[in-house]
């Protein structure tokens, strides 16, 4: 909602009490004349409903700017505190700039009355205890019901994540390359073979043992994507390669679990891998907390089945997890992939994504 533009809520309680402010006012300047002066309703009225419209529409802009810079429900106290002194400040200015303009004026024959004037003070923090409590209202209502919205959205997307999860697990396709090159490695190489069988359990282990986490870190993901790689090697020889340069002050950040595994799978999967083409993956921190993945591209001619929710899976955890700073790169010669490295408070090594709404921000 933009500050500048009231919502409904804020709209009707201008109109619901407007004509009352209006009505209680005039009788304070005037008193009794408002039932018989015709120029009282003529001028006045109009006159401080248009000052009512404006003085209104400083608190909506007030209310707003205390939003944006106390959004959360635990600062609902605080943000309360300073919108009761600001509108009863604001309401008083209004109410004082009126009593002595008129009377400065001499509008309508009015006279100065303090005590009137200390009525409609007393009117004005009665009828801002009325509206901010209807406008808060308003707002933690609809902010609790975000936050209901994005629990049920992280849950699905949990539940979702796991459904991805484990069907990579069992790739038949993944596994029978793996088991072709284990078969030929046999015959051909024992002690390869022996390696391969051994980065292959590893693969497997860590994958079973991350289907339920949600976030590991970044050391972690780093050691296992080296054994994932293991076997792409295996299979694919001197035509792939990888790069690692991370430093380690990052090694205990978090990243979603499986991530590397992914984005190393996707740049496998949509490139042409041949000695004349030879794919390059690198994988390197930057400055402000921020891991890069790149691949430089030699995509395949022919079209390659993709569901295309990986990336956007990924993007959307970041935005779950309240984290910003991820970006897709892509040019003619690289595709990279900039991932916010989460700064992990607890010190665990995995994290359930699920119950995890959101993560502390990189310090």
């Amino acid at each position: 909602m933009s500050p500048w533009k009231p919502n409904r809520m804020e709209w009707i309680t201008f109109f619901a009490l407007m004509p009352f402010i209006d009505v209680l006012l005039n009788y304070l300047l005037f008193g009794e004349r408002i039932w018989s002066d015709v120029k009282v309703w003529l001028y006045s009225f109009p006159i401080i409903y248009l000052q009512g419209f404006c003085s209104w529409y400083l608190h909506i802009v007030a209310m707003h700017f205390y939003r944006v810079r106390f959004p959360f429900l635990k600062q609902a106290v605080y943000r309360l505190l300073l919108l009761f002194f600001t509108h009863v400040g604001l309401s008083s200015l209004t109410f004082v700039t009126l009593f002595y303009g008129y009377d400065m004026l001499h509008f309508l024959g009015y006279v100065f009355d303090g005590n009137n004037l200390r009525l409609a003070i007393i009117a004005a923090v009665a009828l801002t205890l009325i509206a901010t409590t209807a406008w808060e209202a308003e707002y933690m209502i609809s902010k609790w019901k975000e936050s209901l919205a994005e629990k049920e959205q992280l849950e699905q997307m949990a539940l979702q994540y796991e459904f991805e999860t484990l069907k990579s697990q069992v790739n038949p396709h993944f596994l029978f390359n793996c088991f072709n090159t284990l078969s030929s490695l046999i015959t051909e190489d024992p002690d390869r073979a022996e390696i391969f069988l051994n980065d292959l359990s590893k693969v497997y282990r860590y994958l079973l043992r991350n289907n339920e986490d949600g976030l590991s870190t970044l050391q972690n993901e780093l050691t296992f994507i080296n054994s994932y790689f293991e076997l792409l090697k295996t299979r694919h020889g001197d035509t792939i390669n990888l790069q690692v340069e991370v430093d380690r002050k990052y090694h205990n950040y978090l990243i979603p679990s499986l991530t590397l595994q992914l984005l190393v799978e996707n740049a496998v999967k949509h490139n042409v891998i041949s000695r004349q083409s030879p794919l390059s993956i690198d994988i390197f921190s930057m400055p402000g907390n921020k891991l890069a993945i790149n691949n430089n591209l030699h995509r395949k001619t022919q079209n390659v089945h993709s569901n295309k929710v990986g990336l956007s899976n990924i993007k959307m955890k970041y935005e779950l997890l309240q984290q910003q700073g991820f970006k897709i790169l892509e040019d003619q010669r690289n595709f990279t992939v900039i991932l916010p490295l989460i700064w992990n408070n607890t010190g665990d090594k995995h994290l359930a994504f699920h119950t995890q709404p959101s993560v502390q921000s990189s310090p």
